[in-house]
């Protein structure tokens, strides 16, 4: 077949808007603010191996693992035409249990699955010790309920015992049930257009197309690694602690850049913790895929075909690479975060002048849940709040915003206070965070709200000891702080902790700002 540079971008674009428009109708039928307001989901296409083909431009995190969930999905279950299975085990290709995988096959007229769709949506309460499900847990049995592959629609309808058992086991079943329908109605949506693309353009064309594409992005990875110098680099950075006890949780880097190849190796990590900041393998792998995808430049497709010249090595029962049945609420979205800081601050070895110093490391993890006396019924509430991100040799780093790993929108005052029985007090920048330099970090922000009824509260966050590293003589990002105020004072809460909020009393985070780049003029 005759593949131009012409077909394979007009192709490139025909994949990508199938994953899009699952997430446009993923937003629109969502119930829960979460998904709808703040996009905590991602979508994508797979061809008929689990590679995956094409992401719509969602979650870091979520993209880089999801062809995990989709390998064991496809290993595990033989999936009909209309047919759909889930799963969110963080050990069978999962990040962890509030985001919870929908895989269904395509298969435009054929004998078997010619290509996959999937959606990852992070479900606002799954079950667990805490409302949210991001508790301070030491066991993964602690976190929620832990959903192997299974299948949730058979003969287009959902299995009633399936879902009965799932909704049994979550705090909000109704707004569960909604955002799970949005979710099957998101891949059915990306079922119908690939079968469009396969019956306007033939199977063999279209399947042609998604592995050029793959190669194509192999051959501008290779490029982009090519024009580093060889070496080895080092780096390390750790977090705050792990929620119960245990300090300065490490990852460590030795990243090697050998010709057309580089290696992560993680290996001399921290050994995994008791706490829930531990990560499986799929995080680091999505954290480097992020890292070097973001240095090929922003035409590149982003597909199974990046990750081919790049080798990342773990080793279990570390912090990266956690055995069952660690703890892993957090290692999804804080450790992932540490993760990608150090990354970047072994590449600012190898490519100075083009790495920028480290953004705000933390997504500020908010969950809450009580029961709305307005509505009689209970709530969760689930969100992450945006920081600094790091200067760069080119200027100052962006102010109140979400970066690396984390790639959601801003929850809305009103879209809060009209689905909760909460308050927005303040919600403002927090000037004077970023750090200092010749090019000044971004701030942070101050996030504010007062409980109207009894509730409980989950803060997991970090860089709250250290602020954000600074590169090339810049300074320190502001490390964030956390306080709750009662009738009777105000308290300075770690980054990670767990609290009981009566009406009246207020929840205030501070996010980090960016590190700054050179020295202060």
């Amino acid at each position: 077949m005759n593949i131009t540079p012409i077909t394979l971008e007009v192709f490139k674009n025909k994949f990508a808007s199938v994953a899009e428009e699952m997430g446009m109708a993923l937003t629109r039928a969502a119930f829960s603010p979460n998904i709808k307001e703040r996009r905590d989901f991602s979508c994508a296409v797979f061809d008929a191996k689990g590679d995956m083909v094409a992401q719509a431009a969602h979650i870091p995190v979520h993209l880089g693992s999801m062809p995990l969930s989709v390998a064991s999905i496809i290993e595990a279950l033989e999936l009909a035409p209309g047919e759909m299975a889930m799963l969110n085990d963080p050990f069978r290709g999962g990040t962890h249990l509030p985001d919870i995988t929908l895989v269904a096959p395509v298969y435009a007229g054929t004998d078997a699955p010619v290509f996959y769709v999937a959606s990852r949506a992070h479900h606002a309460d799954v079950g667990g010790m805490a409302p949210g499900s991001m508790p301070l847990s030491t066991s993964i049995f602690q976190e929620g309920l832990v959903i192997p592959p299974v299948k949730i629609v058979v003969g287009g309808e959902i299995v009633p015992d399936v879902m009965n058992l799932f909704l049994a086991n979550v705090r909000t079943p109704s707004e569960r049930q909604g955002d799970f329908s949005a979710q099957i109605m998101a891949n059915r949506t990306g079922v119908a257009r690939m079968e469009a693309l396969v019956k306007a353009h033939s199977l063999e064309t279209v399947t042609s197309m998604a592995e050029a594409l793959m190669d194509y992005a192999e051959r501008r990875m290779i490029a982009t690694i090519a024009a580093m110098p060889d070496g080895s680099y080092e780096a390390e950075d750790s977090l705050d602690d792990d929620g119960v006890g245990g300090q300065d949780v490490t990852v460590r880097l030795t990243l090697s850049i050998g010709g057309e190849e580089v290696e992560l190796d993680f290996t001399d990590s921290d050994e995994q913790t008791a706490g829930c900041v531990n990560t499986v393998r799929a995080i680091a792998v999505s954290a480097a895929l992020y890292v070097f995808r973001c240095l090929t430049g922003g035409d590149a497709p982003t597909n199974a075909g990046c990750l081919r010249p790049i080798t990342v090595r773990t080793k279990a029962g570390t912090v990266v690479d956690a055995r069952f049945p660690a703890a892993v609420a957090g290692g999804n979205v804080e450790t992932s975060q540490r993760i990608v800081d150090v990354i970047l601050a072994a590449l600012a070895k190898a490519l100075p002048g083009r790495i920028p110093a480290a953004s705000q490391g933390t997504m500020n993890n908010v969950a809450v849940g009580g029961f709305d006396p307005r509505v009689k019924k209970s709530f969760t509430y689930y969100e992450t709040l945006a920081g600094g991100a790091g200067a760069d040799a080119q200027g100052p780093g962006q102010s109140a915003v979400h970066s690396h790993m984390t790639n959601t929108l801003n929850t809305p005052v009103e879209a809060l206070e009209y689905a909760y029985p909460l308050r927005v007090t303040r919600y403002a920048i927090r000037h004077g965070s970023g750090g200092a330099g010749k090019h000044p970090g971004g701030d942070g922000l101050v996030r504010e709200i007062e409980a109207l009824t009894l509730m409980e509260v989950t803060v997991l966050s970090d860089r709250r000891f250290r602020g954000p590293w600074g590169l090339d003589g810049g300074g320190e990002g502001g490390h964030g702080v956390n306080t709750v105020t009662r009738r009777n004072g105000e308290m300075v809460m770690p980054g990670k902790f767990h609290v009981r909020l009566r009406k009246g009393d207020k929840l205030r985070i501070e996010t980090p700002g960016g590190g700054g780049y050179g020295p202060a003029e």
